[in-house]
Order: C-alpha cells, then sequence, then structure tokens
C-alpha cells in the first residue's frame, strides 16, 4: 500500500543532479558515440548500490568528458523530467555544474543553458527549474566566473544556485565572493554542507556567511544540538537523501536506519524534506525515496504529509503558486489515503 501511495502523492525534487539522472543505456550511448574506451562493466559499475558503493564522483566526471554538444544536456534533461513525471513528480529544480561543462564537455554556458531549458520548455506533465552549481573542487575564482554567466545569460527557468562535489576541505566560505554576487543579481542560494560527516560548522557557514535559503544534506548540524535548535526555530529545509552514500558506507548494516540523521532531524524539529540526489546513480526513484522515508526511518503518513508540504515552502516558487499548491495538494493526499485505508 505505501509503495503506491508514495508513488501517487504529488511532489516536489528540489535536490537533484543532471548527470546523476543518466540513463544507463544513456551512459553508454554518450560513451560510444565519444569514442571512449570506457568497458561496459565501468559503466554498469556505476549503478550497483551497496554497503561499498562505486563513486558516483567519478561517474559525474567521466560523463563530463564524454558530453560532447547541446543535445546530449538536452536528452539528459528531457529523459530525468519524464522519469520523474511517471513517479508524479510535479516540479524540479536541477542542479547542473556549468564549470565542467564548459571546460570539459566543451560547451559554452550559453549553448548548454539553452539547451537544458528548452527541454524544460518542452517537457509535459512537469515543470523544471534550472540551478547552476558551483564545483567546490575547482577555485574561488572559477565559482565567481559562473555566477557571471549566470548573470550575463538567464532564462526565467534559471532560480539560484548552489555548491557541490566534494565538501572535503573545501568549507562554504571559500565561495562568499561568488554568493554575495549571485544574492545581488537576485538569485535564490543554497548549499550542500554536512554532507561526508564534515564539520557542523559547515552549515552554519552555508547559512550565515553564504546566506542560503535552504540547505542540501546538513546532517552534521545534529553534533551541535544548540545551532540545530536555531535552525529549527528558523524554520529553514534540509533537503536530505536517503540512500546518502556518506551513511551507507560509514554506518553498521543492522544500525543503518536508527542512527541515520535523516530520523533524527525531525526530532529536533529541524524541517527536512526527501529527494533522490543522483536517482540513477542511486539506484533509487522519487517512489522509493519517498518510501525509505517510512519503511526504514519510521515516519508516519502525517510526516509524509509535512514532508511534502515542507517542499512547496522550499520550492523557488512565487508566493500564489505556493498557497495554492498547499491547497490543493493537502486536498489530493488526504484523498489518496482515504483512498488507501
Amino acid at each position: 500500500m505505501s509503495l503506491e501511495l508514495m508513488r501517487a502523492i504529488p511532489k516536489v525534487e528540489l535536490h537533484c543532479h543532471l548527470l546523476g539522472t543518466v540513463r544507463r543505456e544513456t551512459f553508454i550511448d554518450l560513451a560510444r558515440k565519444a569514442g571512449a574506451p570506457i568497458p561496459r562493466e565501468e559503466i554498469e559499475a556505476f549503478y550497483i548500490r551497496g554497503e561499498k558503493p562505486v563513486g558516483v564522483l567519478k561517474a559525474l566526471r567521466t560523463l563530463d568528458e564524454i558530453i560532447q554538444e547541446p543535445d546530449d544536456l538536452y536528452r539528459l534533461t528531457s529523459e530525468y523530467l519524464e522519469d520523474a513525471a511517471a513517479h508524479t513528480v510535479r516540479y524540479a529544480e536541477i542542479f547542473w555544474n556549468p564549470t565542467g561543462t564548459a571546460r570539459v564537455s566543451g560547451i559554452t554556458y550559453p549553448k548548454a543553458h539553452d539547451a537544458i531549458v528548452r527541454a524544460m520548455r518542452d517537457a509535459k506533465g512537469i515543470t523544471g527549474r534550472l540551478i547552476p552549481a558551483i564545483d567546490r573542487e575547482q577555485v574561488p575564482a572559477a565559482a565567481v566566473e559562473m555566477v557571471h554567466w549566470v548573470s550575463a545569460h538567464r532564462a526565467p527557468e534559471v532560480v539560484g544556485i548552489g555548491v557541490d562535489y566534494s565538501e572535503i576541505d573545501r568549507p562554504p566560505e571559500l565561495f562568499e565572493q561568488a554568493y554575495r554576487l549571485a544574492a545581488k543579481a537576485g538569485l535564490k542560494r543554497t548549499a550542500h554542507a554536512g554532507e561526508f560527516g564534515c564539520p557542523w560548522n559547515n552549515v552554519r557557514a552555508a547559512i550565515e556567511v553564504l546566506g542560503v535559503d535552504r540547505i542540501d544534506h546538513g546532517y552534521t548540524v545534529l553534533d551541535n544540538p544548540d545551532y540545530a535548535r536555531r535552525c529549527a526555530e528558523s524554520g529553514i529545509v534540509f533537503t536530505v537523501v536517503p540512500t546518502n552514500s556518506y551513511y551507507l558506507r560509514t554506518l553498521p548494516k543492522e544500525r543503518w536506519a536508527l542512527d541515520h540523521p535523516i530520523r533524527h532531524l525531525p526530532r529536533q524539529g529541524i524541517r527536512i524534506h526527501p529527494n533522490t540526489d543522483d536517482p540513477t546513480l542511486h539506484n533509487v526513484t522519487p517512489t522509493l525515496a519517498w518510501q525509505m522515508m517510512m519503511r526504514d526511518f519510521g515516519f508516519g503518513l502525517d510526516d509524509i504529509r509535512a514532508f511534502m508540504l515542507n517542499g512547496i515552502d522550499a520550492a523557488w516558487l512565487d508566493e500564489d503558486t505556493k498557497r495554492r499548491w498547499r491547497r490543493e495538494w493537502s486536498a489530493e493526499f488526504d484523498a489518496l489515503r482515504g483512498d488507501a485505508q
């Protein structure tokens, strides 16, 4: 029953990386078109999840190397939006790293941006929005450059910026200048923080130094109960990922669901919203991500309803749409819940 209900409920997706949505067959086809000597078994390994999952970051870097033209980005975007819509995702904000596309794929920001936006406009049954994201493994100057690209060539579908890739030794403060520029340009802001077991003060820096509107991951904020309480009081939403690789690797299998921060963040009053992150590479769908909230972390339908509304509140939408969706989706959820009982 819960799987059917989790598929049927209306959803927003706020934490999903474009390259992490690539279908296995598309990955293989892109490698073939690029003439890249990537063994098929290596590509297949990117789609295996378990206690020791193959690095998602390696897969993302590999994709930058084999994406060759704007139509490849159009294809990735179209396929993801089609896949997400099949799981009743009605609105999706998608992260994309322009620096890698420009420097590795060789596609300029305007051409890449236009291809992704065109796919969003062509999509049926789902609204797509784009979040150009800073590659935090690059120098801060590359982040500033990226924000200038975004400001100079911006469609309405581009709603804000983020920062992602490995957080280790790359604290949020490095990108303060880029975030100040984004704020001045009227862009919304989010940041991956507290993802890889990194210090809780990365979450604080994202909020207080970068001025983010929401937090991606944020798990280690629990290491400082006082600051976790401040986050709860502020109402900021954390976009969490049930299939997060770090906790799959570091928590004992028998304790994973019990000790995972996702189970404990709401107990501290922090508002959360579940997402797929890199859905195909994590071997997860939006339906499964939401089902895991019940099956693995013990949340009930009242919690699920609240998480759904958290997603609407955290989405970078106009307030009229948010109010309407809260009203309409609440009624739809309640009707689906009644039918399922």
